[in-house]
C-alpha cells in the first residue's frame, strides 16, 4: 500500500502526469517506493477505480495523462498519516515513510502527525507497564517478552522526538524556524527527569493513579520545557 499513497502525497501538491509521478517515485527514498513504472501505472488505475484520483486530457495508456487528487483521495490521505499502528504491529518503514510524506504534503501539521503516533505509543508503553506491575508473579518468559515490547516502544517513540528535530532543520542541519521566544526545546533527558520526579510524588502520595497516568502521557510527550515545568507548578 505504500506505493498508493505515495501518489495520493504527490498529488496532494498538484496534478501530475503519469510520467512526472513515475519520476519523483524514482527518486524518492529508496528500499520503501517503487523503482519500476510497471508499479506506478496499475496503482493509479486502482486509485482511480477507488474515486481517489481523477484523469483527463490523453489517452488511457499515455505517459502525459495527468492525474489530480479527489476530496476522497485527500480524507484517505490524511486518515492514512494519522492512523497508528494496529495493536501488536510493528512500525517499521511505513511509519518512516508516513512521517516523511506528512512533512510534504500541504497543509499537513507535521509535528501533530508526530503527536498522534508519539501519544499512540506512550500509551501502548503504560499499558505494558501496567501489567507487568500487576503480575510480579509471572513466569521468566513473559516478564522477558514485556520488557523486550517496552524497549521497542521507548525506542520508537525515540525516533519519533529525532524524526521531529530533522524535520524542523534546515538543508544544512540548523533549525529553519527556531521556537518562538522563551520556548526551548525538551530533550530526552528533560522527559526522563520529569518522569522519575513524577514516580517520587507518587510514592510520596500526592498523586493518585490516575493522576499518575495522565502525568506521565504528558511528561513524555511533552516538547518544550515550559510543558514540563507547567506539569510539575503545583508540586514542591
Amino acid at each position: 500500500m505504500n506505493v498508493h499513497f505515495a501518489l495520493l502525497a504527490l498529488l496532494a501538491d498538484g496534478p501530475r502526469s503519469g510520467l512526472s509521478l513515475s519520476e519523483e517515485l524514482a527518486a524518492g527514498p529508496g528500499g520503501m517506493l517503487p523503482r519500476s513504472t510497471r508499479q506506478v501505472y496499475p496503482a493509479l488505475a486502482r486509485l482511480e477505480r477507488a474515486g481517489l484520483v481523477q484523469s483527463g486530457g490523453a489517452g488511457a495508456d499515455h505517459p502525459q495523462r495527468e492525474f489530480r487528487l479527489t476530496a476522497g483521495g485527500q480524507r484517505e490521505l490524511t486518515g492514512w498519516l494519522r492512523t497508528t499502528p494496529a495493536p501488536g504491529g510493528l512500525p517499521g518503514d511505513e511509519l518512516v515513510l508516513k512521517i516523511l510524506l506528512a512533512g510534504q504534503v500541504p497543509g499537513t501539521d507535521v509535528r501533530e502527525v508526530v503527536q498522534a503516533h508519539r501519544r499512540h505509543f506512550v500509551e501502548l508503553m503504560q499499558r505494558w507497564t501496567r501489567a507487568r506491575e500487576d503480575g510480579g508473579g509471572q513466569n521468566l518468559g513473559r516478564a522477558l517478552a514485556g520488557y523486550a515490547e517496552l524497549f521497542r516502544l521507548d525506542s520508537v517513540i525515540r525516533w519519533l522526538d529525532a524524526a521531529e528535530r530533522l524535520l524542523a532543520a534546515g538543508p544544512a542541519g540548523r533549525t529553519a524556524h527556531g521556537p518562538p521566544a522563551g520556548r526551548i526545546w525538551a530533550s530526552d533527558a528533560d522527559r526522563e527527569r520529569t518522569v522519575a520526579s513524577l514516580g517520587d510524588h507518587f510514592a510520596a502520595g500526592r498523586l493518585t493513579r490516575a493522576e499518575l497516568d495522565e502525568r506521565l502521557t504528558t511528561a513524555l510527550s511533552a516538547r518544550t520545557a515550559g510543558d514540563l515545568r507547567r506539569l510539575m507548578a503545583d508540586l514542591p
